[in-house]
């Protein structure tokens, strides 16, 4: 089962990769902005996000060539807000997915534009879906509210006052994590939903994405502290030197471990009610996120 779930995972984000080659296939783009885009969207990585929609969306009955335009949005969306990270401003790191990080190869200002072109291209590609204009005004809104200030640039502001500060709270920590990185998870999930015309399931997609989220912060934030530079890409131990709060920090590794799997099993009762290979996929992945610690 694990081995077809990897075959899977893989074969979906060879074919989120290949659309998003097309989507840079732009006239008119300066060149060194092309390429500072080329290389932190084409950098490789798992590509959840986009998985997450098309997995979704074609549970739900749609056509999953249809979706691949949203999917391939979403982690436009998703890489921008890496590079944007990534600035000295912000986290200050120099290597992403093993590779120096995008204001390290192209400078601070092409880095930041480079990150406001993917935003924005993001959105004239999720606008040229062909699937009704309901369905996509839909999720386009999803998506709009996940990565803005209510969302991922929120949470990514509340990240930035708490560094070092010591006030925040697990509570605290768990609302901030629900913006920076869960309301783009969750709303991956929601517009696979959303574009496959069927809102009464919204609420499902959500409560999954919502518990994969908490999974997926909660094993990053232990992978900070026991995982190793060369598998992860990126400097471990980052979250420690720069005194932000972990859920290690609060619960200590063993116990965040459990909180992980808690939230893997939430999210893979919100599948009960459906059927298909796509179900089994979506149960897999929830589990695949937490084994990463193992």
């Amino acid at each position: 089962m694990i081995r077809d779930f990897k075959t899977i995972l893989t074969a979906l984000a060879e074919e989120v990769q290949e659309h998003l080659q097309d989507c840079l296939k732009i006239e008119g783009i300066p060149l060194d902005l092309q390429k500072a885009m080329e290389y932190s969207l084409l950098a490789g990585g798992k590509k959840i996000r986009p998985v997450l929609c098309l997995s979704w969306g074609e549970m739900l009955g749609a056509d999953r060539k249809e979706l691949l335009h949203f999917a391939a949005a979403l982690e436009m969306i998703h890489t921008y807000s890496l590079v944007h990270d990534d600035l000295p401003a912000m986290d200050n790191d120099d290597l992403r997915r093993g590779r120096p990080t995008n204001h390290k190869m192209f400078g601070e200002a092409v880095a930041i534009l480079a990150g406001d072109a993917l935003l924005t291209q993001a959105f004239f590609v999720m606008l040229g879906s062909s699937l009704p204009s309901e369905r996509v005004l839909a999720a386009c809104r999803e998506v709009a509210a996940a990565a803005g200030p209510q969302g991922m640039v929120g949470g990514q502001c509340l990240d930035l006052m708490a560094t070092g500060m010591g006030s925040m709270n697990l509570e605290d920590l768990k609302n901030m994590h629900a913006l920076k990185t869960g309301a783009l998870i969750r709303a991956s999930c929601t517009s696979g939903a959303l574009l496959a015309g069927d809102s009464a399931d919204v609420h499902k997609a959500a409560s999954y994405g919502t518990n994969i989220g908490l999974a997926f912060q909660i094993v990053d934030d232990i992978l900070d502290v026991t995982g190793d530079e060369q598998t992860l890409g990126k400097p471990v131990g980052s979250d420690l030197s720069s005194d932000k709060s972990t859920y290690p920090k609060f619960l200590g590794i063993e116990q965040s471990k459990a909180m992980a799997q808690d939230s893997a099993e939430l999210a893979k009762a919100c599948l009960d009610e459906y059927h298909g290979p796509q179900k089994e996929f979506l149960k897999s992945l929830a589990q695949y996120i937490v084994d990463r610690i193992y």
